[in-house]
């Protein structure tokens, strides 16, 4: 859907969780009582609950921090300002990484979003995406060399997230190989990098991030796994931090993706393992339609996963998906 001027005038007003009158609203917006009423029905659309009481006004039931360009410009450090070419934010895009994929983008593109109407996970699924709650942020870099020299990217992605998190006294998260980032068993984000070009170069990644702030009950229980969001971490906290998360992430992720193609993937290796939440557990690998269950050993020096299975193998995979279920590690 269309995100209009003036909605985003109404809820900027709105952002502070407080109750503010229709003729406020109206006023802020330069709009008729009447129009700021039409406006209000899309919130739901927008997944964002509020409130309407006579002699009141209107309110949202969380507060709400909307992405800021000089917000954000100004939590850069010196590093990722020289780094990052151009930095996006918009209200509403199908998907962030469809968007950097077909706009023709400059090297070393940020670009966020408030709302994705078709946000992707990996192996095609939907990424449930809120308005303003949550991060939606993809980033495009491009190399001169193939594809093949950034194998491992999503690893070292994964690393840099949750040095961000980390920046911001948000502790005791976690990565699930390949691209997942996990708190407590549950998962609080996903990383998908869509990678094309020619086979000995140049080529390009677009690395796309969803990061979970805040997820209202009703579409938490659409999403097929145990999830969790930053509000369930660290409480109201969660809807102020938007823009210094936004900030930590691209001052962490900017300098791994600029580098990558020279450091690549050993240099990252020893510190993934340390976020390795899954070490040791028993689970079920799917690829395709096969199923290998054992117990995780880790990744080797080339990041690929390791299961030691019941007949005392250890196997080495290169792709695949982790099903893992706390309490049930007999039947993963």
């Amino acid at each position: 859907m269309a995100i209009s001027q003036h909605l985003l005038q109404i809820l900027d007003r709105l952002a502070d969780g407080r109750f503010h009158s229709g003729t406020e609203l109206a006023e802020s917006a330069a709009i008729s009582r009447s129009a700021v009423c039409k406006q209000l029905q899309n919130l739901d659309k927008l997944d964002l609950g509020y409130s309407a009481i006579s002699g009141k006004g209107y309110k949202l039931n969380q507060p709400l921090q909307l992405l800021d360009e000089n917000t954000i410009r100004q939590a850069l450090n010196e590093n990722t300002r020289a780094l990052l070419q151009r930095l996006e934010i918009h209200p509403c895009l199908a998907s962030t990484n469809t968007y950097l994929q077909h706009a023709g983008s400059a090297h070393a593109t940020a670009c966020f979003a408030e709302y994705q109407t078709a946000g992707r996970g990996r192996r095609g699924r939907q990424w449930v995406s809120p308005f303003g709650r949550n991060i939606y942020l993809s980033l495009r870099y491009h190399y001169q060399s193939g594809p093949a020299v950034i194998a491992g990217l999503s690893l070292a992605v994964g690393v840099a997230v949750i040095r961000a998190l980390n920046s911001l006294n948000i502790s005791d998260a976690g990565l699930k190989w390949p691209n997942d980032i996990y708190w407590q068993h549950k998962k609080l984000g996903g990383i998908l990098i869509e990678v094309g070009g020619e086979a000995e170069g140049p080529s390009h990644a677009v690395v796309g991030l969803g990061l979970n702030g805040f997820l209202p009950q009703h579409l938490s229980q659409t999403i097929d796994q145990p999830c969790t969001d930053l509000y369930s971490i660290v409480g109201d906290k969660a809807f102020t931090l938007r823009n210094r998360l936004a900030a930590a992430l691209l001052n962490q992720l900017t300098p791994v993706l600029h580098d990558f193609d020279a450091t690549a993937l050993p240099s990252f290796i020893e510190e993934w393992r340390q976020y390795d939440c899954l070490y040791g557990k028993t689970v079920t690998l799917y690829q395709g339609k096969q199923q290998h269950q054992g117990i995780l050993d880790g990744i080797d020096e080339h990041g690929q996963l390791l299961l030691c299975t019941a007949d005392g193998n250890r196997q080495t995979f290169a792709s695949g998906e982790i099903s893992f279920r706390p309490g049930h590690e007999d039947s993963a």
